[in-house]
């Protein structure tokens, strides 16, 4: 939801700058929610419109409250990424699941938030890129 409204302050801004500026992508994005699903789909679809993740970091936000936060960059090779965010407040359960993903992902970041139910939960991010 908030990388919509993202989008749209982007478009009014390209509409304004004009033609040349609207023919490039910008070089960073930045994703937020307070659910890991959703975070997920997000990193997803920067993926796949050419999007490398950059760094994160949980907690506090002025409009957002608790969320997890995401700055990605644009691939300069214009690649896409596929991303696994795995999110647990059990370490035990993190490293089983760690195991678990397929050996084309590597390890990109990790931070610890407030899950909505109140709980602070360790969220690891994965990387793979997408290879036709």
């Amino acid at each position: 939801m908030k990388r919509f409204w993202w989008l749209m302050v982007g478009v009014v801004v390209l509409a304004a700058a004009g033609p040349a500026a609207a023919q490039e992508q910008e070089r960073f994005l930045l994703l937020a929610t307070n659910r890991t699903g959703t975070m997920q789909d997000e990193l997803n679809e920067a993926g796949a419109d050419g999007y490398r993740f950059a760094g994160t970091q949980g907690g506090e936000t002025a409009f957002g409250g608790r969320e997890a936060v995401v700055v990605m960059t644009l691939d300069p090779e214009g690649r896409q990424f596929r991303y696994i965010l795995l999110a647990t407040s059990r370490t035990g359960t993190m490293q089983e699941e760690l195991n678990e993903v397929p050996p084309e992902f590597e390890f990109v970041g990790m931070t610890v938030f407030s899950s909505t139910f109140g709980g602070r939960e360790a969220a690891v991010i994965l990387e793979a890129e997408v290879v036709e």
